[in-house]
């Protein structure tokens, strides 16, 4: 029988700005190719905690454990190189370049070529790699458009395709279904599903769109105020009091 490990341990971190607590001895377990999902109402600090993970923030205090090292004083150069990618809640895309330019940008951490090298003469293994993940994201229409010519759902979507890029064994992702239609939430669905499964890419990810967080996670935490308030199964979740009133209040929980 396989046993299942935790791949990434928060352990008890805090996060203070001056004299506000953004974060408060928080602690959680990813375990290793699994969606997990952080959700919570604005202001919960989930954001925190996704830039402490990927090494923006420093936490006060705490421990952050990527399979089995401690990175908690790592600086976030070093994230890539152990198979960390995330994208981000304001999209941190380069306009003026096409949708096959993200995407080839994001192969740099695991090309031996300079970065002029690699985007004037990129191999044809490469060229293939970065149509494929442009396909597997559904934005293979626009391979030759401008990223700021995007909506901005298609635009999340190739946040993705560029984090997929570097190979990760951990995706952040923050809020990816924002700016999606029903449709594009469908194949979000499906495309995370496939990276957890087919290829055990381990899924942490923020999200409000409940819709997406309840079909596809395998564990959720939940947070409100810096802290976690309760973690499960989505069903766990969606039937927990103290969840159903950070989100709706207390007559919500009466009701």
């Amino acid at each position: 029988m396989s046993t299942v490990t935790s791949f990434l341990d928060i352990q008890g971190i805090t996060v203070r700005f001056g004299g506000l607590t953004a974060v408060n001895k928080l602690s959680f377990q990813v375990q290793q190719g699994s969606i997990h999902a952080l959700i919570g109402p604005n202001g919960a600090g989930k954001s925190t905690t996704f830039n402490c993970i990927s090494r923006y923030y420093q936490p006060t205090e705490g421990c952050i454990v990527l399979d089995g090292q401690n990175i908690t004083h790592w600086h976030p150069d070093r994230m890539a190189g152990v198979g960390v990618a995330r994208t981000f809640q304001n999209l941190e895309l380069f306009g003026e370049l096409s949708v096959y330019e993200n995407v080839l940008l994001g192969c740099h951490a695991h090309s031996a070529n300079t970065l002029a090298r690699l985007f004037s003469r990129p191999s044809a293994q490469t060229r293939e790699w970065v149509d494929s993940l442009i396909e597997r994201v559904g934005l293979s229409h626009d391979r030759d458009t401008r990223a700021n010519e995007l909506d901005f759902g298609h635009q999340k979507l190739l946040e993705i395709a560029r984090a997929l890029a570097l190979k990760p064994r951990l995706l952040l992702l923050d809020e990816p279904a924002a700016g999606l239609r029903n449709r594009d939430i469908e194949n979000l669905d499906r495309l995370l599903t496939e990276l957890s499964q087919r290829d055990g890419i381990t899924v942490l990810l923020v999200e409000h769109v409940m819709q997406l967080v309840m079909s596809i996670s395998d564990c959720i935490t939940v947070m409100s105020f810096g802290e976690k308030i309760a973690e499960g199964t989505p069903k766990e979740v969606r039937d927990n009091p103290q969840v159903i009133e950070a989100y709706l209040g207390k007559g919500a929980t009466r009701a």
